[in-house]
Formats: structure tokens, sequence, C-alpha cells
């Protein structure tokens, strides 16, 4: 399984914004159901910065979120939201509690 974690920070004014396309991703994955993926997305108590925390684990290691039309528009103008660009980087879980699979 795959771990990718990506931060950043949005523009004060851009925040309902980015709230709301994330909100628009949770939807489709909840009605697409496309299996093979754990995402999460935390708001930080700054009110502007973001994280978001994939675990993958499809058969061939894809990512079910390049599917998620609601994805592709979150991401679309990301740039345009941010002062702060979204930083990825791959994490290895080293234990976790009470998280379901």
């Amino acid at each position: 399984m795959a771990t990718i974690v990506v931060r950043y920070k949005v523009k004060p004014d851009r925040v309902d914004e980015n709230r709301a396309l994330i909100e628009a991703v949770f939807a489709e994955l909840a009605a697409t159901d496309p299996g093979g993926i754990r995402y999460e997305s935390l708001q930080l108590e700054d009110g502007v910065s973001f994280v978001h925390i994939a675990s993958i684990a499809t058969d061939d290691g894809h990512n079910p979120l390049g599917a998620i039309t609601a994805f592709g528009e979150f991401t679309r103008d990301i740039g345009e939201r941010c002062t702060e660009p979204p930083a990825a980087v791959t994490a290895t879980v080293l234990g976790s509690y009470g998280v379901t699979t």
C-alpha cells in the first residue's frame, strides 16, 4: 500500500471554494466507490492549511482519484487558490489505531 501526504495553504478568500471542491470529491467517491483507496482531507487550525492523505491499495498501483471527475475539478486551478502550493510526499505508515480499511 502506498501512502501519499499532500499539504498546502490556500488564500483566505478561497477557503470556502476549496472546501466545496473537497466535499464534491468525497461525494463522488461515495457515489462511485472505486475501491482500492482510503482518503482523508484535513483543514488545519489556521483555517488556510489543508492536508490530504491517500492510501492506495490497488492491484496495479494506480491511484483511483485520477478517475474521479470532481478530483480533476479540485486539482485544475489549485495553484490559483494557493499561497503555498501543494507539496506531496510518499509516507510509510508505521502504525495506526482505529483506522478501518
